[in-house]
């Protein structure tokens, strides 16, 4: 016999498949964070979208506004060792067989403080047997005059050194204009190359289409790149922006905390979503970082990592 259980929601109200929604606001800017995933819902300025928005009543389609760790990007076979033992996470990229954008984007994290403008949500994920370390995320999204601003701090709470790595899936919104009739810029010198897998093999200087450093068409342009040495400002932040032909440009920025970006024009992901926007990604570490070591943190125990970026609507 199957009865209800009272502590649960019935059907009519069921919670949204991305969880409770937070909502913060400053002057013309208006955002939404969902419960699921600590996930950039929407950010819209002036009534125009900066990244794309998908609905509440959604499963997040394409990692849009993800946050993504304990690592970003894919990894070989979802297979790693630490300290010799070899461990195996679930493969979720069934197409490349790799472990793909972390543990966090499907968890539902819990708001410790929510006020007008901000939102703090935290996350205690916990080990197991892919990934047997106990780490605590805390983000907080936070609006004012100068756009949105993201800072992410996880602390190992365990005993074991875990190796970490952080990133973020912001599809910036070209304004309701199809992709081709976009610009695109990317302050970044150097290409990370890969095989059919999208899983790196080496670096080379960013040269012909794959040079972004100045504005260009994005017309034509088929990306799913990560760039590393990131070129930087007077005031250390590095761009990635995505102007319409509205004029409006949506740019995200990164610190020295991070110096992977990841760049990708949707051409071949699910037919529904492809060249919605370009995807600007700032990142800790490219992908497979578990097992190339490349910018890996190594998080000791009782040590804290914290990365900061943003992006803004000019």
């Amino acid at each position: 016999m199957i009865t209800a259980d009272p502590a649960l929601p019935d059907v009519e109200s069921a919670p949204h498949p991305s969880g409770d929604q937070y909502r913060i606001a400053h002057g013309a800017h208006r955002a939404t964070v969902t419960e699921v995933g600590a996930t950039l819902r929407e950010y819209v300025v002036d009534g125009r979208h900066a990244v794309v928005p998908f609905s509440a009543d959604q499963i997040n389609p394409v990692y849009n506004g993800a946050v993504l760790l304990p690592w970003p990007n894919r990894l070989r076979d979802g297979a790693y060792e630490v300290d010799g033992k070899p461990l195996q996470l679930p493969i979720t990229e069934v197409a490349r067989n790799t472990a793909l954008h972390g543990l966090a984007a499907w968890e539902r994290w819990t708001v410790v403080a929510h006020e007008g403008s901000f939102v703090e949500l935290a996350l205690a994920l916990a080990a197991r047997p892919g990934y047997p370390f106990q780490i605590v995320s805390r983000i907080r999204y936070s609006l004012s005059d100068a756009g949105l601003e993201i800072r992410l701090s996880t602390t190992n709470v365990g005993t074991g050194t875990a190796p970490y790595g952080a990133g973020f899936h912001p599809w910036l919104s070209t304004g309701g204009a199809p992709l081709d009739e976009c610009t695109v810029h990317l302050d970044a010198v150097t290409r990370v190359t890969t095989d059919d897998r999208l899983l790196p093999t080496g670096t080379e200087p960013a040269a012909g289409d794959f040079d972004l450093r100045e504005p260009r068409t994005a017309t034509g342009l088929d990306l799913d790149d990560a760039y590393v040495d990131a070129v930087r400002d007077a005031d250390g932040l590095s761009w990635g922006t995505l102007t319409g032909p509205d004029g409006r440009t949506v740019a995200v920025w990164m610190d020295d905390s991070m110096d992977v970006w990841q760049i990708c024009s949707g051409d071949h992901i699910d037919p529904d979503y492809r060249r919605m926007g370009m995807a600007v990604e700032p990142m800790s570490c490219a992908a497979d970082a578990f097992v190339s070591g490349d910018r890996l943190v190594r998080l000791a125990p009782g040590a804290t990592h914290e990365v900061r970026w943003g992006i803004t609507v000019r």
